[in-house]
């Protein structure tokens, strides 16, 4: 892979998307420490596609006779009993209910560092070990587009396909849901301080990048979708179909705010800690981030800007030449029964994607159940926007500038 990819996911595995949860109050509340960043960068990559097994032809289906399912997934995102904390609530009621037994492993610290351990058995037509793993819609679609996934049977979804939010039915990276469904969704917003702002909102990109009332006190993100997504957003343009003139204009425009000191730093979710104390007045943050600060403080809050604000999901899919697929889709149509999808968003705080789940989340926890950050109305769905695929020669150019942008 080229060195400003690799830079960028580098920066991904110690203080990005990676590191997303490090900070947050439940976690801080587990006394759970921060995963190194030297053990994941082992295998990092993602190399062009590579001939191996497609997703139609998958193994035999061994979920009749093996009622058990391995399953992949981030840290600190799927609900946990808080008197308990080895005890996850929605996954031992399917365990219960189906005879399955559950092998859940976090072990997905970073897209890309888990995609390079997954490549080799994936390019040589081998089973991973996994049968359900949940990895962000770029990855997937990744995966989608060289073969390594297996199309789901819609028989065995019938509350995923009848409760996907209508939204969710389709993307740019699995047309159709033919290959995945959203575990959560993920919205990269605005974050301020009301207390350092004197109490004034912040409602724009362009306010972040040139108010000089907030001169040295904001901050960006070092992940170059969510930055550049939101600054393009605010130019007016696409992010599903910006040009390279748009993106060097939109890098321009950054820069400009970086050379006058406008800016205090580029940050990964290390932002917290100075937005909750008001050193950082207001930044572009990730809006699971921000429903967790405002917990503890009620001078946290957010804003979706008029022009957009970026969007995007963490899927669950099946690898190709898993094992025990019906098993997997069992797991997938649990979650997206409304009752276990508001037990799981109350806990995550991510966007909910499931319909049915905002009346459930009211017998759970009212304030929850009315947050825009979980449950979206349809002023937010409408303003959503993602960011497109990259081939792999736009994925180096739109890295190295952006590398550079931020000093990499």
């Amino acid at each position: 892979m080229s060195e400003p990819v690799r830079k960028a996911w580098e920066r991904s595995l110690t203080n990005g998307r990676a590191a997303r949860t490090a900070l947050t109050r439940r976690r801080l509340l587990a006394g759970t420490g921060a995963l190194g960043a030297g053990a994941l960068l082992a295998g990092c990559g993602i190399p062009p596609a590579e001939s191996g097994t497609t997703g139609e032809e998958a193994a035999p289906d061994l979920s009749g006779e093996e009622k058990v399912l391995n399953f992949s997934n981030w840290p600190l995102y799927i609900d946990v009993d808080d008197e308990n904390p080895g005890s996850r609530p929605t996954l031992e009621a399917f365990e219960a209910e189906t005879g399955i037994a559950v092998s859940y492993t976090e072990d997905i610290n970073d897209n890309n560092e888990f995609f390079g351990k997954i490549r080799p058995q994936l390019a040589a037509g081998q089973d991973t070990g996994r049968d359900l793993v949940c990895l962000t819609d770029w990855m997937s679609g990744r995966l989608i587009r060289q073969g390594w996934a297996q199309r789901l049977d819609p028989a065995n979804l019938p509350n995923a396909i009848a409760n996907v939010e209508a939204r969710f039915r389709t993307a740019p990276h699995d047309p159709g849901r033919q290959h995945s469904f959203p575990w959560t969704g993920i919205a990269t917003v605005i974050g301020f301080n009301r207390r350092a702002t004197g109490g004034d909102g912040i409602t724009s990109v362009g306010q972040l990048l040139e108010d000089e009332s907030l001169h040295g006190r904001i901050s960006l993100l070092t992940e170059m979708r969510d930055t550049m997504g939101m600054v393009l957003l605010d130019m007016g343009k696409d992010p599903a179909s910006f040009t390279d003139d748009d993106f060097e204009a939109a890098i321009a425009r950054v820069q400009r705010a970086v050379d006058s000191r406008q800016l205090r730093r580029f940050t990964g979710n290390d932002y917290l800690d100075e937005l909750n104390s008001g050193d950082i007045a207001a930044c572009v943050a990730w809006a699971g981030d921000i429903v967790q600060l405002r917990m503890d403080n009620p001078d946290i809050d957010f804003f979706m800007p008029e022009t957009g604000y970026l969007f995007g999901t963490d899927d669950l899919l099946v690898p190709a030449l898993a094992r025990r697929r019906a098993n997997a889709e069992a797991l997938i149509d649990h979650y997206y029964r409304p009752a276990v999808a508001a037990e799981l968003a109350a806990w995550v705080n991510f966007i909910c994607p499931v319909v049915g789940a905002q009346e459930e989340m009211r017998a759970i926890d009212g304030e929850l159940a009315e947050n825009p950050l979980i449950f979206p109305d349809e002023e937010m769905v409408a303003k959503g926007a993602v960011f497109r695929q990259l081939d792999e020669d736009e994925e180096t150019r739109y890295e190295d500038m952006f590398a550079k942008l931020i000093g990499a």
